[in-house]
């Protein structure tokens, strides 16, 4: 079993094969008059497919799979548990406590540093079902098995599952099922690298990732598809890879036209996540308007009193608000993007703002922070016959495609 201190060793498929030329960068955005890219990109993404197929050949070794831990439940004074088949319930030195009957709900509680299920009580418990059974946790289905800690203000329900049968339910939970098996295999990799990343940078002793959006949306088997499977298996094991680590493969719905520089939304750049033209004029929310009235908007904003403008004070090259200006009659404040698009629930910060008769019209573009993969870009190419190489290819800047393996 690997915890969050385990390493994983990358085996690349070539080191001839980096991306860099291999990688779309195209000099024309997509033609506004025809439903497919620009000859550039047509092209370059030809090269792309050529160049694949030199370095792509390897052969998949089974082994002992990577498993990860996720907590689902987190500072809850209690929980319902269960399981599909008979389970054995664990202490955390590994003693058989006791037995739970398949099928059959039941109570755990936090009890002073301690968990007490049924009629059992320790300071973590694990519940284990048999025959490659399904852990039931307060009210979803899991594959794994799952570890019930005190801490913090109760108790938090870790569920431990491969990695592969992780990445089954976020693809359906980030991605629609119904969408191109060649995006679905793009957002696969995607997935499976951002959780590696996220798991060694931000691991504790108790869980590697949590089940949200700051990580990645984990809900268990409601979320598995037929779609979802096919996309794992086709691509197990492979993670996108920079300099010979695990990149931070960030994804979002929709650009608004153009991807950004991780710098420009985030302060901390990195070489593989680069501004590229996207392909998302499909988004429902490539175009979106919402109207506030002052109102809103003035107790969306605090410290300013009855806000009546709003002005840029520096965007992304892209027109990204990176800092706005917010004036009202009580003073003037500050707001980066990021926090001004949450406070007023904007679908992103590529937007801008007109004032008229006590309302703002806010017109924006794109859906999410517009760095990385975009999805409905990714829908769009695979649409067009580009497989998920070539896709992740041209979001993620000079990366291989590199095999993980279990020491």
């Amino acid at each position: 079993m690997l915890r969050s201190n385990s390493t994983v060793s990358l085996t690349p498929q070539t080191r001839r094969s980096r991306l860099r030329g291999s990688r779309p960068t195209p000099k024309k955005p997509l033609d506004r008059h025809s439903k497919k890219p620009s000859r550039q990109i047509s092209r370059t993404f030809l090269k792309s497919w050529w160049i694949s197929l030199v370095w792509w050949a390897f052969v998949w070794t089974p082994g002992s799979a990577l498993e990860l831990r996720v907590a689902v439940r987190q500072d809850v004074s209690e929980l319902t548990v269960g399981s599909s088949t008979p389970a054995r319930i664990r202490d955390s030195s590994g003693n058989v406590l006791g037995n739970l009957t398949g099928m059959h709900a039941h109570l755990a509680r936090s009890s002073e540093g301690s968990v007490a299920l049924s009629q059992w009580q320790a300071g973590r418990l694990w519940i284990e079902p048999s025959d490659r059974g399904y852990v039931y946790i307060g009210d979803r289905w899991y594959r794994g098995k799952v570890l019930l800690v005190p801490r913090g203000y109760g108790m938090t329900a870790v569920n431990y599952v491969d990695i592969e049968s992780y990445i089954y339910s976020v693809l359906g939970a980030e991605m629609s099922p119904n969408w191109p098996r060649e995006a679905l295999k793009a957002q696969a990799v995607a997935a499976r690298s951002y959780v590696l990343y996220q798991r060694q940078r931000y691991g504790n002793d108790v869980y590697d990732v949590g089940d949200d959006t700051f990580w990645q949306v984990y809900r268990g088997m409601e979320e598995e598809a037929a779609a979802t499977h096919a996309a794992t298996h086709a691509t197990r094991g492979q993670v996108l890879s920079h300099d010979g680590k695990v990149i931070e493969a960030v994804f979002h719905s929709s650009s608004g036209g153009h991807t950004e520089d991780a710098e420009a939304i985030w302060d901390e750049a990195k070489p593989y996540l680069r501004g590229v033209p996207d392909f998302d004029r499909q988004s429902p929310n490539y175009q979106w308007t919402e109207t506030l009235s002052q109102w809103d908007v003035t107790h969306s904003l605090s410290g300013v009193g009855n806000v009546y403008d709003m002005k840029p004070e520096r965007t992304t090259p892209n027109g990204r608000i990176v800092m706005m200006k917010v004036i009202g009659d009580g003073g003037t404040a500050m707001v980066d993007g990021d926090s001004i698009r949450s406070a007023l629930g904007l679908r992103s910060s590529l937007f801008t703002v007109t004032s008229y008769g006590g309302y703002f019209t806010i017109s924006g573009r794109g859906f999410g922070h517009g760095v990385g993969m975009s999805q409905w870009g990714a829908k769009y190419l695979a649409e067009q016959g580009y497989d998920y190489r070539q896709i992740l290819s041209h979001y993620y800047r000079d990366t291989y495609l590199a095999q993980i393996r279990v020491p």
